[in-house]
C-alpha cells in the first residue's frame, strides 16, 4: 500500500466536467409500510464544494444518508454516479463507490490503536501475512498531516473524545479514496474550538477536490460551511440555493411550509418571590463562589462558552455531584447536598444535557420513560398497575404533542425532538417549582425548538422558576428574562434582559471585561 492518499483518483471521465455531480439522487421515494419517508428526493453533490441538507426532524435527511450509504435500496428513483446509474446493494458496494459517512458519534473498536482503526480489514502486510506496523503507523501520521491534526497513531482509541473520534472517521474516508464525504449531524457534541478543527479538516477536504455533505440544525454552521443549501420537507426536495443567495428566514420558511413569526415565542410572566437561591457555591477546580437566584416566574439564561463551568453547576444545585462550600435554597429552604432524591422532593426537577445518556432509558417504551419519575405516586398498594400508567402517559403525550407510534414504542424510534419532550414531560409530571434544564434544543430542529421555546415561555408564565442552560446565544437572548454568564468556573455578569447583548454577553464569556459582574438582588 502507498503511504501517500488522493482524494477523487477513482472516478469516469465525465468526472472531468464540473458540471456533472459527483454523486446524484433524482426523484428518489422509500417507503416503510405505510410511512413515505422520501417522495421525490433530489440531491446533487459536486467536486470541491460543501452541500448542506437541512429539514426539520422528520423531513427524510437520515433516510437520504442510509439510502447513499447502501443500507437502503428506493423503491423508485435513480442514484448516479458521475452521470452513470448505479444502485448500492449495501454498505460495502457503497464505500467502494468512494462514499464515506461520518455520524454523529462515531463507532470504533475501543481496545484498538487509532491506526488499527483505520486500517481494519485492510492491514498493510509484510512476509508470511503478518502486520507491517511500521508502515500503518507511518501511513497514519501521514493522513494526519494532510489533516493538519496531531493524533497519535498508537494510543488505544477508548478515551478519545468525539472530535478526535470525528478526525479518525475521516483519516479512515481518505485512505479509502473517498470522494464523498458524508457528514451526519458532526457538531453535536463538540466545543467550539472543536467545530473550528472539524471545519478546517472539512474545507482541506474540499479543497482537495472532495464532495462533502454536511447535515447539521445549527444555521451559523450551515452558513459558515456550505456553498449550497439543499431544504428538505415531508420527504421532498423543497429548494437548492447557493448559501449567499439565502438567508436563516428564507431557510426557515422552506423547512416549515410557513413563516415562522419568532423562534422564540416569549410571553411577559409576572416575577414573584424567589425559589431557588445559591449562595457560595463552590468545588475546587471546577467554579468558584457561584451566588445567584431565579425568581417564580422568571427565566434565568445561563450562558457561557463551553467548559465553563456551566453544567457542572446544575449538578451540583440537583444533588448529582458534590460541591465543597455554599449553600442551596429552595423557597427558603437549605437543600441536603448530593441527594437528587430531596431535590425532588423540594421541587426542582432537571432536564440533563445529554438526553439519551442521562435522561432517557433507551431500553424502554414511551410510557415507562414518561413515568420513570411518578412510580411510588401511580403505585397502589406498592403495584404500578398498567392502566395508571397509561392513563399518565396519554395525559402527558397529549400536553407536549408528543409524536410517537404508541405508548409501547421504543423510545429509541422517536426522533431527537420527540425524546426531548419525554424528558421535559417525565420533569413536568412531578409538578416542580423550579426546573433546571441544559440544553433545552441540541440536535432538534427549527420547528421542534420553537415548541419548546412556547413551552418553557407558557410553563414560566405559570409560575414555574427555570433555570435555562444553552450554549445558543440566540435562545439565551431570546428565551431570557435574565442572563447569567459564566468564565472560567465564575459568574463574571448578571444582565438584563435589556442589557443582554450578543457583545455583552460575549465580552463576559471570553473574560474580556469582568467589571460588569453584579451581585444578586
Amino acid at each position: 500500500m502507498d503511504d501517500t492518499f488522493d482524494v477523487g483518483l477513482r472516478s469516469s471521465p465525465k468526472a472531468a466536467d464540473p458540471r456533472v455531480p459527483v454523486l446524484e439522487l433524482q426523484d428518489i421515494h422509500k417507503s416503510f409500510g405505510a410511512v413515505k419517508a422520501l417522495q421525490g428526493a433530489n440531491l446533487s453533490l459536486h467536486r470541491g464544494q460543501v452541500t448542506a441538507l437541512v429539514g426539520e426532524n422528520g423531513a427524510g435527511k437520515s433516510t437520504m444518508v442510509k439510502t447513499l450509504a447502501g443500507l437502503h435500496q428506493p423503491d423508485r428513483g435513480h442514484v448516479l454516479l458521475d452521470g452513470e446509474m448505479v444502485s448500492f446493494r449495501d454498505p460495502l458496494h457503497s464505500r467502494e463507490a468512494g462514499i464515506a459517512v461520518i455520524y454523529q458519534e462515531p463507532t470504533m473498536f475501543p481496545d484498538l490503536t487509532v491506526a488499527e482503526n483505520i486500517f481494519m480489514g485492510r492491514q498493510p502486510l509484510r512476509s508470511l501475512r503478518r502486520i507491517d506496523r511500521k508502515s500503518m503507523r507511518r501511513q497514519a501520521l501521514e493522513l494526519f498531516r494532510q489533516l493538519g491534526v496531531r493524533i497519535d497513531p498508537d494510543r488505544a482509541a477508548q478515551g478519545l473524545s468525539i472530535a478526535d473520534q470525528q478526525v479518525v472517521e475521516i483519516a479512515k474516508a481518505i485512505s479509502l479514496n473517498a470522494r464523498v464525504l458524508i457528514m451526519d449531524e458532526p457538531t453535536a457534541a463538540l466545543s467550539g474550538v472543536e467545530v473550528e478543527r472539524l471545519f478546517a479538516v472539512t474545507r482541506t477536504l474540499q479543497d482537495r477536490g472532495a464532495a462533502v455533505l454536511f447535515i447539521s440544525h445549527r444555521f451559523e454552521e450551515v452558513f459558515a460551511l456550505a456553498d449550497w443549501i439543499t431544504v428538505m420537507r415531508d420527504g421532498a426536495h423543497v429548494e437548492t440555493s447557493r448559501a449567499t443567495d439565502v438567508t436563516v428566514d428564507n431557510v426557515i420558511r422552506q423547512m416549515v411550509g410557513r413563516d415562522v413569526a419568532s423562534l422564540f415565542p416569549k410571553q411577559e410572566a409576572a416575577i414573584g418571590e424567589v425559589a431557588l437561591e445559591v449562595k457560595g457555591l463552590s468545588r475546587k477546580g471546577v467554579f468558584s463562589d457561584i451566588s445567584f437566584n431565579v425568581r417564580s416566574g422568571e427565566i434565568v439564561g445561563l450562558s457561557g462558552l463551553v467548559g465553563a463551568g456551566r453544567s457542572e453547576v446544575a449538578r451540583a444545585i440537583f444533588g448529582i455531584d458534590r460541591y465543597d462550600s455554599g449553600e442551596i435554597l429552595v423557597r427558603n429552604k437549605p437543600l441536603k447536598p448530593l441527594s437528587p432524591r430531596e431535590s425532588m422532593a423540594a421541587g426542582l426537577g432537571f432536564v440533563p444535557e445529554d438526553r439519551r445518556k442521562q435522561g432517557l432509558v433507551m431500553e424502554l417504551n414511551v410510557s415507562r420513560n414518561l413515568t420513570l419519575t411518578l412510580r411510588k405516586k401511580l403505585s397502589r398498594f406498592g403495584l404500578l398497575t398498567n392502566k395508571a400508567e397509561a392513563e399518565s402517559t396519554t395525559e402527558w403525550a397529549r400536553k407536549l404533542q408528543i409524536k410517537a407510534g404508541a405508548p409501547t414504542s421504543p423510545i429509541s424510534t422517536l426522533s431527537g425532538g420527540n425524546q426531548q419532550k419525554v424528558v421535559l414531560g417525565k420533569w413536568l409530571a412531578t409538578g416542580p417549582k423550579v426546573l433546571i434544564i441544559d440544553e433545552p434544543t441540541r440536535g432538534i430542529d427549527v420547528g421542534t425548538k420553537s415548541e419548546v421555546h412556547r413551552l418553557i415561555s407558557e410553563l414560566a408564565g405559570k409560575g414555574l422558576a427555570v433555570l435555562m442552560i444553552s450554549s445558543e446565544l440566540p435562545e439565551i437572548l431570546g428565551m431570557s428574562d435574565r442572563v447569567l454568564v459564566m468564565h472560567e468556573g465564575q459568574v463574571t455578569a448578571e444582565l438584563s434582559r435589556r442589557e443582554a447583548t450578543e457583545e455583552t454577553v460575549m465580552t463576559a464569556a471570553t473574560g474580556a471585561d469582568s467589571s460588569t459582574k453584579e451581585t444578586p438582588a
